[in-house]
């Protein structure tokens, strides 16, 4: 699945930069010690590939994380939306 965004990314060096595309999918991981895991990337596909922050999650964890930005957006005050 991939998703417009509109934010910014910490990478690795400290440096933060634009992220425009999310794509989030289920597969096998690289790293993640998991048969099968949510897979997220946050990139800007129009700048350096390299630029791009990379999430393994257990489908567990994803779910708890998607509740957690749930629940942080609904805590949001009307007047701030």
């Amino acid at each position: 699945m991939r998703a417009a965004i509109d934010g910014s990314a910490k990478g690795p060096g400290g440096a933060w930069f634009h992220v425009a595309d999310a794509t989030v999918y289920f597969d096998h991981p690289v790293h993640a010690q998991f048969e099968h895991t949510l897979n997220i990337d946050l990139s800007d596909q129009s700048a350096d590939p390299a630029r791009r922050v990379a999430v393994e999650l257990s489908a567990e964890s994803a779910r708890r994380l998607v509740a957690a930005i749930q629940e942080a957006l609904d805590a949001v005050p009307a007047e701030l939306r």
